[in-house]
């Protein structure tokens, strides 16, 4: 890995929209750090430059056969208004096992993060102070050896810009509906659902568009083979309390490892809550439904957080959970994530990372 990372400020700072005017993923930093890579050289002449269009041959491989990994993560303001980052070091982790799944030169999780914070910190200005609100960070790996043949490139460039967002529910925690897909699948075993990479997104949207056409927020994906066991839910992780057993799809291969999973998960188990990590099949969830056991549904990931899920439809069977306000569970695994993420509250667990 390089030595230092090189930085050259913009002359021209942009203007700072206000918390109120921020969507998501529309609106620019000041600038973007980038890592080259060859095979004579490795990962080398890591810098931090102004934000621009990036000038890549038409015949980069990832144009034509998709090998590129991203990551997605945020920064946030604590209460005493400095910038943090919450768990940068699983997201080193997980972009050198999607870089190595897509055959792809891995990057040290320890410079990961190294990059993250030191663009983080150049960039701590754009970090929007409402409750909500964060710096949404994007680092991405790009293909670019130019050559239209069927091989792993030679060589790489590793971006990572950022955006500020406002909050992902500007109207409060508010459950969303779901449609059970049951035509289309994301991912199968010994494909590349397990890796963060753009392909896995780009076949979701298919089924994604069709749900919303009906009224939906997102979709339930079944798995590949069956078209039997519950897998992910959108481009969430997903979780379901059954009585007072809380049950989340097990990694098979084809789910991704999310890290607000994870941390879900240690924050059940640290509070004696009973969890299984397990396969688990529409037709279950369906019977909890019918015998008024599935009490509470939930996504988890970066954007939202915790998403929690108020109907889900299978079928002719129209399972409504908590259609007006989140269950008991969810609402509280909400608060303690963004709490520990905010600095409101203990963070037991060392998650949290200052820039």
């Amino acid at each position: 890995m390089p030595e230092r990372i090189e930085i050259r400020e913009a002359e021209q700072k942009k203007e700072i929209p206000c918390d109120d005017e921020i969507g998501f993923g529309e609106i620019f930093t000041d600038h973007m750090f980038i890592m080259d890579y060859d095979g004579d050289n490795g990962w080398h002449n890591a810098r931090i430059e102004p934000y621009s269009s990036l000038e890549i041959d038409p015949a980069s491989s990832f144009c034509h056969y998709g090998q590129m990994t991203f990551e997605g993560m945020k920064a946030y303001r604590d209460v005493e208004g400095e910038p943090t980052l919450f768990r940068p070091e699983q997201n080193g982790r997980r972009l050198r096992r999607s870089n190595r799944r897509m055959c792809m030169p891995e990057i040290e999780a320890e410079f990961f993060v190294e990059a993250v914070k030191t663009f983080v910190d150049l960039e701590k200005r754009w970090i929007p102070e409402k409750e909500g609100t964060a710096l949404y960070i994007r680092p991405f790996v790009l293909a670019t050896e130019s050559y239209l043949g069927l091989k792993p490139s030679e060589e790489y460039r590793f971006i990572i810009i950022a955006s500020p967002v406002g909050p992902y529910y500007p109207a409060g925690l508010k459950p969303t509906s779901i449609l059970v897909e049951t035509e289309y699948v994301r991912a199968v075993k010994g494909g590349t659902g397990e890796a963060k990479t753009a392909g896995n997104y780009a076949k979701s949207l298919k089924a994604q568009k069709r749900a919303a056409e009906k009224g939906f927020d997102g979709v339930l994906w079944l798995d590949g083979r069956e078209r039997e066991y519950v897998e992910e839910v959108g481009a969430m992780n997903v979780f379901f309390r059954i009585d007072d057993t809380v049950i989340t799809p097990s990694l098979m291969g084809t789910i991704l490892p999310g890290i607000t999973r994870d941390s879900v998960l240690k924050i059940l188990r640290d509070r004696d809550i009973d969890v299984e990590e397990r396969k688990i099949t529409i037709e279950e969830l369906a019977e909890a439904y019918r015998q008024d056991r599935l009490k509470e549904a939930f996504g988890t990931g970066t954007a939202a957080v915790i998403a929690p899920i108020g109907r889900l439809q299978y079928g002719d069977l129209n399972m409504e959970i908590d259609l007006e306000e989140p269950g008991e569970l969810t609402r509280s695994l909400y608060d303690q994530l963004t709490g520990i993420q905010r600095g409101r509250l203990e963070d037991k667990f060392n998650w949290t990372v200052k820039v």
